[in-house]
């Protein structure tokens, strides 16, 4: 079974990674829409439109089983106009954990840190209404951290690292929150230095085994098989009918000439095969 990973940027790779590691036999191919980057600071109606030329660009090139919006942006925004853009593509959203928050906060005070984009759709309001009706949420739209998490996170020191996480982390702790959402992907790369910024009575949860499962649910259902974990997880031998990627293989989006030089050191630091850089 083939899926395809989108979001913005870098931050959906983790959500890649624990797929694979539920399911081994999986293939992957990883974009990185880095020409439109950011999503968390443009409109709906912008992230709409990039978005659907990802998708698009996506299905084209490899026409994957499934496509995992690795985005929380993207999926709290537009994954509706989507799915009806691109009915016969089965798309997973990644939205923010607030459900899971609910369930392991104590004290009923949640901090979500997400895009600006993301903290003001009325998707994300609703989740609040559903899921923590009885919690207060205190939100923070971060996108100086989104920005050195794309651009800074893998050069930089100890130090760095927690000067980037310290205004965020401090911001929860004033609000007495005693459990953190990471509602965007990139932070996802961060959460053990958000984690260990916070203290040990903080508890930092995203959606990234939710995401996931789902995605291998989806892939079975689709292919009449039936998701039984580890070893019993079923595997469709299907090529991508253009090129196949190597597996788990990272590309972005760029003008003709590109520099994705950046992008291909990333993609050596996390083990994973540089795809190049897709002409958009």
């Amino acid at each position: 079974m083939n899926f395809a990973f989108l979001d913005s940027g870098t931050g959906g790779i983790p959500y890649m990674i624990h797929l694979k590691q539920l399911c081994p036999e999986a293939s992957c191919v990883y974009v990185a829409d880095a020409a439109h980057f950011p999503y968390g600071t443009k409109t709906a109606e912008q992230v709409a439109e990039c978005a659907s030329r990802a998708v698009s660009l996506v299905i084209a090139r490899w026409n994957p089983d499934v496509i995992v919006i690795a985005c929380n942006t993207i999926s709290v925004s537009a994954l509706d106009v989507l799915r009806a853009q691109f009915p016969d593509v089965p798309l997973v959203g990644t939205v923010p954990a607030i459900k899971l928050a609910a369930s392991v906060s104590k004290n009923r005070r949640i901090g979500l840190l997400a895009t600006e984009a993301t903290v003001r759709q009325e998707y994300t309001v609703n989740l609040e209404k559903n899921f923590a009706a009885d919690c207060s949420v205190f939100v923070r739209g971060d996108t100086a951290l989104v920005d050195f998490i794309e651009h800074r996170l893998w050069s930089a020191d100890a130090e760095e690292r927690l000067a980037a996480v310290t205004p965020a982390v401090e911001y929860f702790r004033s609000c007495s929150c005693d459990t953190i959402v990471l509602g965007c992907t990139h932070f996802v790369h961060m959460a053990g230095d958000i984690a260990a910024a916070a203290g040990s009575d903080v508890t930092v949860v995203d959606s990234r085994d939710g995401v996931a499962r789902q995605a291998l649910k989806v892939a079975a259902e689709r292919s009449g098989g039936s998701i039984a974990g580890g070893d019993g997880l079923l595997r469709t031998v299907t090529d991508f009918l253009a090129d196949k990627p190597a597996d788990c293989a990272l590309y972005i989006t760029g003008a003709a000439g590109a520099d994705g030089s950046a992008y291909a050191a990333l993609s050596r630091t996390l083990g994973i095969p540089w795809g190049g850089v897709l002409t958009v």
